[in-house]
């Protein structure tokens, strides 16, 4: 079927219609907002404000529970299976909790899949030595809503949320800030 030919007279009518289409939406959201776009189409950030507090059971059976890990740093990183940035950066988070565990550095993966069994065995192959839980869209909704991945927060010893990396990152732009964080006391 060759749809390509049936639409050459169509498409520039329809591409201007859903432009315009477009940005009447986006004009209606604008005003809906008060005028303000970047509220009504972004999430509000959690930059220097206390991290939502979460509690899951993990992977291993044992309690995640971000509370308990306060007066340390946390790298709190949202991930999934099929995200292959996300398959990049575990085994060098997994590689930065052995070396900076000592100076008050925990890690802590929430997978945003559906199932377990996939993230186990992903955990197993990457030989991932932090906690890791199941996340869902109420505990991505309380971090601003967990849209894309991989997202990681950087959370101080004091609970506040100092740093947020969202998408395929530089790797040292992360490590620089988190050595920042564990510099702080």
């Amino acid at each position: 079927m060759q749809l390509g030919n049936s639409w050459r007279g169509v498409r520039p009518v329809a591409g201007r219609a859903l432009r315009g289409l477009i940005l009447t939406c986006f004009l209606f959201v604008c005003l809906a907002a008060g005028g303000n776009s970047t509220s009504a189409l972004a999430a509000p950030s959690l930059l220097n404000q206390k991290a939502p507090e979460f509690a899951r059971t993990g992977l291993d059976g044992g309690r995640v529970d971000l509370a308990t890990y306060r007066g340390k740093v946390v790298l709190l990183n949202f991930w999934a299976t099929w995200c292959a940035p996300c398959q990049v950066e575990m085994p060098v988070f997994a590689a930065w909790q052995r070396r900076y565990g000592p100076r008050g550095l925990q890690v802590i993966g929430i997978s945003m899949d559906d199932e377990t069994a996939p993230v186990r065995r992903l955990a197993a192959r990457l030989k991932l030595d932090y906690p890791l839980a199941m996340g869902d869209a109420r505990l991505g909704k309380q971090y601003g809503g967990v849209l894309g991945l991989p997202i990681t927060y950087l959370i101080g010893r004091d609970g506040v949320v100092r740093a947020e990396f969202e998408g395929e990152t530089n790797l040292k732009a992360i490590e620089a800030r988190l050595t920042a964080l564990l510099a702080e006391r």
